[in-house]
């Protein structure tokens, strides 16, 4: 079963209920989509939801939208052994803090960005003005309700500024954190119908000029650190009235002398979710 937001009737963004290769319109009563991620028996809640529904559309004539609406966006940082290798060697002054940081009891976990910052399928992600080396990361996303439980699962681009990020780690918000630094999508699939998570396929295509520029794969079984216990170290000591997304790093990270430029396309493809692909433009 599978949640996504899109554009509706009088182009206002609605819920829907993906069945098929169409989209059933949850009733106007529903709720938004941080209040129905937040109902205790959500698979009951949606059987009953879609009963009253709209007529179905087209789930190829639907525009998606970002699956997200009142939710703050977190990450996990130097979960995958590719991740840390990359981060050590893009700031020699603070590699050994990433070193240590990969097998440290407590994670590096950062907020990344409100709602107003994320962007959806087909929208552009953006790449900063002052930054000569930016990087798309794909990543398995956490989609957790206000009691900070699993509910389901997302496709999510950390986007990151890895220049700004190496030459000072005191720098991580600006090379996180801007207009267009993250997107999710296409859907959320509920946690009941997620195929093996702990040993995803997570793929990563970059297109440039309508060629490949660059291609990479990997797994969920490359986490350094369980899911529950990324979740558990992001509730300490905070509350998230309307749910949030949890980041969980990235095992994915091109060569060195590779950068975003304006004009490619970034495809994520994670299996049990699906595609994720924005164009990418420079502020």
């Amino acid at each position: 079963m599978q949640l996504c937001r899109f554009r509706g009737p009088s182009n206002a963004a609605r819920v829907g209920l993906i069945e098929g290769d169409h989209v059933q319109m949850l009733a106007e009563d529903a709720g938004t989509l941080s209040s129905i991620l937040a109902k205790p028996d959500l698979t009951a809640f949606l059987k009953e939801a879609s009963v009253s529904a709209t007529t179905a559309r087209p789930l190829g004539d639907t525009q998606l939208l970002a699956p997200i609406d009142d939710q703050e966006v977190w990450a996990a940082g130097v979960t995958y052994k590719r991740s840390q290798t990359a981060r050590m060697e893009e700031s020699e002054q603070a590699a050994s803090f990433y070193d240590r940081v990969y097998s440290a009891e407590r994670p590096e976990i950062f907020f990344k960005a409100t709602p107003h910052r994320v962007v959806g399928p087909g929208q552009a992600v953006r790449v900063r003005q002052d930054t000569a080396w930016t990087v798309p990361e794909p990543e398995l996303a956490l989609v957790l309700s206000p009691k900070l439980e699993i509910v389901g699962y997302t496709v999510g681009n950390d986007m990151s500024a890895r220049d700004i990020e190496g030459e000072n780690p005191l720098y991580l918000p600006q090379a996180k954190m801007y207009s267009q630094c993250a997107a999710l999508g296409p859907v959320i699939t509920l946690v009941d119908q997620m195929p093996n998570i702990a040993d995803t396929s997570i793929v990563l295509e970059i297109k440039r000029d309508g060629a490949e520029a660059f291609r990479g794969e990997t797994s969920t079984s490359q986490i350094n650190r369980s899911l529950e216990g990324l979740v558990d170290w992001l509730g300490r000591d905070n509350s998230f009235p309307n749910g949030a997304f949890l980041m969980t790093g990235t095992g994915i990270v091109p060569p060195d002398d590779f950068s975003l430029c304006p004009g490619d396309e970034v495809l994520i493809t994670i299996d049990g979710i699906g595609t994720l692909a924005n164009p990418v433009v420079q502020g």
